[in-house]
């Protein structure tokens, strides 16, 4: 009996389907089946009742896999606990990270340190959307706002400014805003997810030494459910949008934008690496956590530096 054959057939236990379980595995259906009937052949019974339409345990089943779901529990922290002995840096890393931190921030720096570990893989997942650790088969997300679901693990990475940005070429066509109110007249460029548009900009500010705060929709000129398309359409001039000072980055520093009313202050966010449980928790998994919290930090500084930010982002 093979250790991974009965993975399979604990997974097709907690869906209820080989073929969700073959999904989440990342197998062939065919290759789950033959793994769940060679369990079958070795102990002699039935694990499932199988129908057209539905699978559930049989009575052999709800007595066995309860079992063999403690005892690979064990195996697993057993392995877990080598791993931590010995401070291993080794195994795949399925990560999960939206587009625009993803592609230019976070997936270059992974590359990196798998240059220096090179007994780790990586598999990525590149989205926007909400993340399912288990109907994704994720180990880790990277992820702005703290982890909402108590059931989760989360390390705070750093604070995230958000700047109001436009291109050089952009302001040659119109003039800055000077104030809030003044965006009505611009095209705004808006992040969409799943189905919600997210084309209210926040604002405050002193003004005659009293704190104003402001509420801002301007004109949906584009809009698109992924951020680097968001920030690419910033780049070529098509108008105003409001992003992260860590996806921005790069494009500052370089002047492909410039920031916009700084004399006001948009809500800050915050980076954050999620795990879905201690479990999950590998020597691996904590020198990324460290490695992301060194490259933010000294991207941030850089931001500092050149008088984009102010220093205080960079408080825990």
């Amino acid at each position: 009996m093979q250790l991974e054959d009965l993975r399979v057939v604990l997974k097709v236990a907690e869906f209820r389907s080989i073929t969700a379980a073959a999904t989440h595995l990342d197998m062939q259906m065919a290759t789950a089946s033959a793994a769940v009937k060679r369990i079958e052949a070795a102990l002699g019974v039935e694990l499932f009742v199988r129908t057209t339409r539905h699978l559930r345990l049989s009575s052999a089943g709800e007595r066995y896999l309860p079992q063999c779901i403690s005892a690979m529990s064990m195996l697993d922290q057993a392995k877990q606990t080598i791993h931590n002995d010995l401070d291993i840096i080794s195994g795949e890393i399925r990560l999960a990270v939206s587009s625009d931190l993803g592609r230019n921030i976070a997936i270059p720096w992974v590359d990196d340190f798998m240059v220096q570990h090179p007994k780790v893989t990586l598999r990525a997942h590149i989205s926007d959307s909400n993340v399912d650790f288990y109907r994704d088969a994720l180990d880790i997300a990277l992820r702005y706002g703290a982890p909402a679901d108590s059931n989760v693990y989360g390390f705070k990475i750093c604070n995230v400014p958000r700047l109001l940005v436009a291109s050089p070429s952009y302001l040659e066509l119109q003039d800055a805003p000077k104030h809030p109110k003044d965006l009505l007249n611009h095209q705004g460029l808006f992040y969409q997810l799943q189905n919600i548009l997210n084309d209210t900009w926040h604002f405050s500010g002193n003004e005659s030494g009293a704190d104003k705060t402001y509420k801002v929709k301007p004109k949906a000129y584009c809009a698109a459910n992924d951020g680097d398309l968001v920030r690419r359409w910033c780049v070529a001039g098509k108008g105003v949008a409001v992003k992260s000072s860590l996806d921005i980055a790069n494009d500052l520093l370089a002047g492909r934008v410039v920031p916009l009313l700084t004399d006001y202050n948009i809500p800050q966010g915050e980076l954050w690496l999620i795990c879905p449980s201690r479990q999950s928790i590998t020597p691996t998994v904590r020198l990324l956590r460290d490695m992301f919290r060194e490259r933010t930090k000294a991207l941030l500084m850089q931001l500092v530096e050149r008088g984009f930010l102010q220093k205080n982002v960079l408080a825990d």
